[in-house]
């Protein structure tokens, strides 16, 4: 068997690399337009990071696992083909700002039918909207010369900074297809390939509608449980409760458990509120206009905790923060990957900066042009916004220091160190409470924490 994904980002990249790792008798080829791309797999430095990756690389990389340019000539050779390609939000005419943009996936149904040379199985893994595998199957069977192909739905359920793990030991691996003879035979094969990793009872078979739209309510879902619980945060502050300790209350009940309550400065990551404003605008194309405003509520209050999270950094700095140096510690979105999409980092950085603060960001993983990219705009400048080689130089004469993404460096900070060094009073705001704010308070930080007693 020959695997061709076409697509070399975040999904396609290390699915791929488990199942080469996983299937040494497949040969896995991932291909895209991107050249410098391609050379960064192909290289010792990945185009991007994820903790387990490399190994997983190095170990199929030249074996059974290859990347590669070629898109034609591995849509030929290929027996299954995984559509692994970016479906952004579309910022223009119908649709826009929330409905995803298809124009990839469709130069990739129009681009393996002209180049296939018998049936195949195409199938979709990157993030799409229901009925997206319709008009797949439309475009191939128009061009592709009377050659039979079956279009499955096999979503991701990665979290980046655990997408090995992940990847190794998924919850379940969700795989829709027509019901039809044919559509059963390719499911089946594609079951096949995860089956010599994964128990057959976590690998579900559904019809391509239900497969297609389960991965938008899954993501729906879990950030529905964010903002709810961030909601609750602000109660918190106003009555004098701790957010962890409800979080933890409530978890107890079996019939809602502990994931995903955590309180914070809001989610980021190219998935959730693309998907949130994806699926509200398919409720509002198919007519249900009062469940596409429940579930935009939930977006909404995304962007609320995040600017009353900078907000407060200017409220107890005595309503003012310009030309105050504030010392922003992370910018990717969560801990363990390099990836900044919709980080919660962006917002606050851009508001504090609207207060003309002087922002030092540090992050451990992501590269400073990038930072000044994202906060600015590509080639925009701003004195006010500068980017630290570590911690303590972005916190050395801050007034206050602001923690937005968990990385585990920012728990064992030397806090005596960094208070030192900063006019007084010292504030320091824990966007992610991972600091003990008691002992912050013994050294004589003036710590706020989200949802946390003053």
């Amino acid at each position: 068997m020959k695997i061709c994904c076409i697509g070399a980002g975040y999904v396609g990249g290390p699915t791929m690399a488990m199942i080469a790792l996983k299937c040494p008798d497949i040969t896995v080829t991932v291909v895209d337009m991107n050249a410098a791309r391609i050379a960064a797999w192909n290289s010792s430095s990945l185009p991007i990071y994820e903790p387990g990756l490399e190994e997983v690389v190095k170990e199929a990389r030249g074996r059974n696992l290859f990347f590669s340019g070629d898109v034609a000539g591995e849509i030929k050779r290929a027996d299954i083909i995984f559509v692994a390609v970016n479906t952004p939000t579309k910022t223009y005419g119908v649709g826009a700002g929330r409905a995803a943009d298809l124009r990839y996936v469709e130069s990739v149904a129009r681009t393996i039918a002209e180049h296939a040379d018998r049936g195949k199985i195409i199938v979709e893994k990157s993030t799409i909207p229901v009925k997206t595998a319709d008009a797949i199957k439309a475009i191939v069977a128009a061009n592709a010369k009377g050659l039979k192909f079956q279009v499955l739905s096999n979503p991701e359920f990665l979290a980046e900074g655990t997408a090995v793990k992940d990847l190794l030991n998924p919850d379940r691996v969700l795989i829709g297809g027509e019901r039809t003879p044919e559509g059963e035979r390719a499911c089946e094969t594609l079951a096949g390939v995860y089956a010599r990793w994964v128990p057959r009872e976590r690998i579900l078979t559904t019809n391509l509608w239900s497969s297609e739209l389960s991965k938008l309510v899954a993501n729906a879902f879990l950030a529905q449980r964010i903002s709810s619980i961030n909601s609750i945060s602000a109660l918190c502050e106003a009555t004098g409760a701790d957010v962890d300790e409800v979080a933890n209350a409530i978890g107890k009940d079996s019939r809602i458990g502990p994931k995903f309550l955590k309180a914070s400065v809001g989610f980021g990551g190219s998935c959730f509120q693309k998907d949130i404003l994806n699926l509200t605008y398919l409720c509002e194309s198919f007519g249900l206009p009062d469940v596409a405003a429940y579930w935009t509520q939930v977006v909404a209050m995304n962007d609320w905790q995040k600017r009353r999270f900078a907000s407060r950094i200017v409220k107890e700095l005595f309503n003012t923060v310009a030309e105050k140096k504030i010392a922003v510690l992370g910018f990717a979105f969560k801990k363990d990957t390099n990836d900044t999409r919709e980080s919660a980092a962006i917002n606050v950085c851009r508001d504090l900066l609207s207060e003309h603060a002087r922002v030092c960001v540090y992050d451990p993983k992501v590269p400073a042009d990038e930072i000044r990219a994202d906060t600015l705009g590509r080639g925009v400048e701003n004195p006010r916004l500068t980017v630290a080689a570590d911690p303590y130089e972005a916190c050395a004469g801050a007034h206050a220091v602001a923690i937005v993404t968990e990385w585990d460096e920012f728990r064992t900070l030397d806090y005596a160190r960094i208070f030192a060094g900063m006019p007084k009073p010292a504030f320091l705001f824990d966007g992610r409470n991972i600091v003990d704010l008691a002992a912050l308070r013994r050294i004589g930080f003036k710590a706020h924490g989200i949802g946390k007693p003053a």
